[in-house]
């Protein structure tokens, strides 16, 4: 069972096993999620593994993966030019070597809205610990998680069910630490506390700790810059979830085109009687069926012992349409026309595209402004681990983003080079204005010294 199942248990009562009176005495308080969230965030997990549920190889409908696409782009941008160190040459060090895994963990908690990178004491080791593997309690007036419970499910045999359930609470009264461990004897069954001392390793832990001196969370939270209208809570929203419709009619599309493909197939129907015979017993051999499809009394037409069946293609028609949806998609979550779709294939004006890159510049940048603030929480976490909080580090983190000015930089070097000769004005457009060549060439004025027009300066 995922411990996103358990949370549904948590805070829903599964099975009648749990009732809201007994989640607040569990966690001492109410909760920051609701039921809408935590069944969201199932869709998204769901969707990211490539199991949504309109997916059905019966029915020819596979995932085209576009939700992994989606968040590998958005994180490969973000950290594509990131440089982040710390003045504390110790520190600098455990925290590159904890960093290490960060760009794959930023592209599940961009699909799944959020995660915690969570140090596991000193030194450089940490856990990602995703949306939807931990219980958020309560936040700050700015969004940030200062109350959170992390669970840690282990099992014996069919029937024995032990949780960990280890809270962290930042206050004005210092960072308090809490484990306590339950048994229960089926999935959704919290079931009984059972005291630490079940498992070796968890006897070591302390039951309760408190750090006055430490007021800030132990840990760094990053969530999406999306408006959360789930539940109009601080819980961070998939970078996709405004897409989930188009992505599913994206899919089904894909079956459709793969289904072209395969019943256009070339075929041969043919009378069995009409298969020669050619081994030395006198048996007819077996045709290749994938090409001879045999029927007993002919091809079913009542003229002849043989038929082709090859019908035309309608692949085009099928493709257009799926590039149509993945534009659409990539307006939706905030990507530039070509992330997704077939760049030639993107029908749009210098203005358009332009605008698409300029909306994909804004949510990277948003994207990294809540990433240095959940790096800047870490980077303070593992000073906090391995006393070295008073050493007087600082922390240091830039993008140096260049979407955008590295285009322009291009752009102006590409007009210079059709200014000098060096480039033909039609391979500009075809470069800048995603244009084939006959188009690109039709664009060209005739006059090709009026810069503005050969520029589609009308465009730009």
């Amino acid at each position: 069972m995922s411990i996103i199942s358990s949370i549904k248990a948590f805070i829903s009562g599964v099975r009648n096993m749990f009732t809201r009176s007994q989640v607040e005495k569990i966690v001492g308080g109410q909760i920051a999620i609701t039921t809408e969230m935590t069944d969201k965030i199932e869709i998204w997990r769901n969707m990211y593994i490539g199991a949504a549920e309109w997916i059905s190889e019966k029915d020819g409908v596979i995932s085209l993966r576009l939700e992994q696409s989606i968040s590998r782009e958005f994180a490969d941008v973000v950290m594509n030019e990131m440089e982040a160190s710390v003045s504390n040459v110790k520190l600098d060090t455990i925290y590159k070597a904890a960093i290490r895994d960060l760009n794959e963990s930023l592209q599940e908690a961009i699909a799944l809205g959020a995660f915690c990178i969570k140090p596991l004491g000193a030194g450089s080791s940490v856990e990602y610990v995703s949306q939807g593997n931990f219980i958020p309690i309560a936040y700050d007036s700015k969004g940030r998680l200062i109350d959170v419970i992390f669970v840690e499910l282990r099992r014996k045999g069919d029937t024995d069910y032990y949780r960990r359930l280890e809270r962290h609470t930042a206050s004005d009264k210092g960072l308090a630490i809490t484990n306590t461990a339950y048994h229960g004897n089926s999935e959704s069954d919290l079931g009984i506390d059972v005291g630490l001392g079940v498992f070796d390793d968890w006897a070591k832990l302390p039951a309760s700790i408190i750090y006055p001196g430490w007021t800030k969370p132990d840990f760094g939270y990053y969530k999406n810059p999306i408006k959360n209208t789930i539940d109009n809570s601080f819980n961070g929203v998939s970078i996709y979830d405004s897409a989930i419709g188009m992505i599913k009619r994206a899919d089904k599309q894909y079956g459709r085109l793969d289904w072209e493909y395969e019943s256009a197939e070339r075929s041969i129907i043919a009378d069995i009687d009409a298969i020669p015979v050619n081994n030395s017993l006198g048996y007819k051999t077996k045709p290749k069926e994938r090409l001879v499809k045999t029927l007993d009394g002919g091809d079913g037409t009542g003229t002849t012992p043989y038929h082709e069946f090859s019908p035309e293609l309608r692949g085009n028609d099928f493709i257009e349409g799926l590039e149509e949806y993945k534009r659409n998609i990539e307006t939706a979550v905030g990507l530039a026309f070509g992330d997704l779709s077939k760049a030639q294939e993107v029908e749009k004006t210098a203005t358009e595209i332009r605008a698409s890159k300029k909306r994909k510049f804004n949510r990277v940048i948003a994207i990294q402004d809540n990433l240095k603030d959940c790096l800047s929480d870490l980077v303070d976490a593992l000073a906090f681990y391995n006393g070295l909080v008073n050493t007087g580090y600082e922390f240091e983190c830039d993008f140096h983003d260049s979407i955008l000015t590295d285009e322009e930089a291009n752009k102006a070097s590409d007009k210079a080079d059709v200014a000098a000769g060096l480039m033909n004005p039609w391979e500009y457009r075809m470069k800048w204005y995603g244009e084939d060549e006959k188009t690109a060439k039709a664009n060209v004025p005739a006059t090709p010294s009026v810069m503005p027009d050969t520029f589609g300066a009308g465009n730009a």
